[in-house]
């Protein structure tokens, strides 16, 4: 289950043993440390969003560039980061990861502006990409048995749960007494412990002389950037606007470059004849859209319960802990299911009950009680638990041994792919919608002029402050912005479903004879 490989062919005697020092334990408990920072960063940072938003006076756009930026570079540097382990130690790479973490977190709590903001989050990115593939390159290389492997695995993602859950909890805590600065203290001190746990317990794994793909590096990172960069600039000055059009050529023809590439050097960053096999093209599709209705909807549900229902950072947490506690539990009995199972059973039924979830959730308004709410939050949980533990394992089922290690970075990339995407067409969604829809709205609850035009004005800009508003101007903007998470829930529900057609369809239910 490592993240990485040089080449498919190469992958067998590259195989990283761990030396003799270092415990099972202490390692399994560093890895998952290291998946919950990961994690944990995306949550705090969403849930800290309407107060960084409000204090540093930014436009909606560049706001969806705040979670967008960390996965973004985690997204871009994923796949290298497994090279780099493979070439360099997968525990010092870990390590980079962690300290490139608690960097990032300290930029962005001395943050003077949001400039700085996304400079941390960048680098924060950077920690992430190294931390997610070398932590279960890690975990492969400790548990050589494959059914205590898949245990540790799951274990591994229940823990990325874990991170999501007290995320907007420790964000909330820290909200109520401090500011916002503060949440990213969190990511300083857990760091630092995870730190500590690695040096003691972690062995190293032998590092293999993979040579690190740099034109690949290079070519993914521009297309996944200006691919991203087009979707949320676009929601602001237009998709078909002459930079946008730029944005969306440059990214093709980086993809494209990108692929050629690949297939012709000898030590890939990502084997592209992998996608050749349809159970493996198809479960890379329902990896990226796992994380693409997850992120998603976390962000779209935090903010509609701190500016539609004007609940508190720490009110949210506790309220989006019906969505996270579930993942995590769920979690850990995901991976025992598909030993009975296969893999389509749970991959179909999880993308059908987060389209139901996702249905179900967009049809309430800034009125409906949390009494309403948290089934339907508890739903979605387990539906994605049900989709993002057994991906990897349908991965690798999906191809020869020999491909594993790069079958399971590729379902990391895709992951990462989807989280990105998820942030940043769903926050461009919710934006644009908000911002179409919010005239009609101060129209239907008779605000009149200059009150409209101003308020309209100091929403695109961001700077509606912390002063009281009149109760229909309050209202207008509820509304506006429920119909913006309306329309995002919407989106992932249809994504979802189409995709359970391609998952019963095409994905291999057990593992392939090869």
């Amino acid at each position: 289950m490592t993240t990485n490989t040089t080449a498919p062919a190469a992958a067998a005697p590259a195989t990283a043993r761990p030396s003799l020092r270092g415990s099972r334990a202490m390692t399994l408990i560093a890895t998952c440390l290291g998946a919950m920072i990961t994690f944990l960063q995306i949550t705090a940072t969403v849930s800290a969003l309407t107060t960084i938003q409000r204090d540093l006076r930014i436009d909606p756009t560049t706001v969806i560039w705040i979670p967008s930026a960390y996965t973004l570079v985690v997204a871009s540097m994923v796949l290298s980061a497994a090279t780099l382990g493979n070439r360099y130690g997968r525990r010092r790479m870990f390590g980079a990861g962690v300290i490139a973490m608690i960097v990032g977190g300290a930029v962005v709590a001395g943050a003077p502006s949001a400039a700085w903001v996304i400079v941390g989050q960048l680098v924060a990115g950077l920690g992430g990409a190294l931390i997610l593939p070398n932590s279960l390159a890690i975990l492969s290389a400790t548990f050589t048995d494959p059914h205590r492997r898949t245990e540790v695995i799951t274990a591994w993602s229940a823990a990325s749960g874990v991170g999501l859950a007290v995320g907007p909890l420790i964000a909330g805590a820290l909200l109520q007494h401090y500011q916002w600065h503060s949440v990213y203290l969190s990511t300083i001190v857990l760091g630092l412990v995870t730190l500590v746990v690695a040096a003691i317990g972690v062995a190293e794994s032998r590092p293999s002389a993979a040579r690190l793909d740099v034109p690949g590096l290079l070519l993914g990172t521009v297309a996944i950037a200006a691919a991203v960069y087009a979707m949320i600039q676009g929601g602001k000055d237009g998709y078909t606007s002459p930079v946008m059009v730029v944005a969306w050529v440059v990214a093709a023809v980086a993809l494209v470059g990108f692929v050629l590439v690949e297939l012709r050097t000898s030590a890939p960053m990502l084997d592209v004849r992998l996608l050749r096999s349809g159970s493996f093209s198809a479960v890379m599709v329902v990896a990226a859209v796992s994380l693409f209705g997850f992120t998603g909807v976390a962000i779209l549900m935090v903010l509609f319960h701190e500016r539609a229902q004007a609940l508190s950072p720490l009110d949210t947490g506790w309220r989006m802990l019906a969505l996270f506690a579930v993942y995590a539990a769920a979690a850990f009995g995901a991976g025992r299911l598909i030993r009975r199972t296969g893999f389509k059973a749970p991959l179909t039924a999880g993308l059908v009950l987060g389209a139901v979830a996702s249905f179900g959730l967009a049809a309430q308004g800034p009125t409906t009680p949390f009494s309403q709410r948290w089934p339907l939050l508890a739903l979605f949980g387990a539906a994605s638990a049900l989709v993002v533990a057994p991906a990897t394992a349908a991965a690798l089922a999906s191809v020869a041994p020999a491909q594993a290690g790069m079958a399971s970075g590729a379902v990391n990339a895709a992951r990462q792919v989807g989280s990105v995407i998820g942030t940043s067409l769903l926050g461009t969604l919710l934006t644009t919608t908000m911002l179409a829809d919010l005239p009609d709205r101060l129209a239907a609850h008779q605000v009149g002029e200059p009150t409209r035009t101003a308020v309209q004005a100091a929403v695109a800009a961001g700077a509606t402050g912390d002063q009281p508003l009149p109760d229909p101007v309050r209202s207008a903007l509820a509304e506006a912005l429920t119909s913006g998470v309306q329309a995002g829930l919407r989106i992932n529900g249809i994504v979802f479903l189409v995709t359970a057609v391609l998952a019963l369809t095409v994905i291999r239910n057990r593992p392939h004879e090869h």
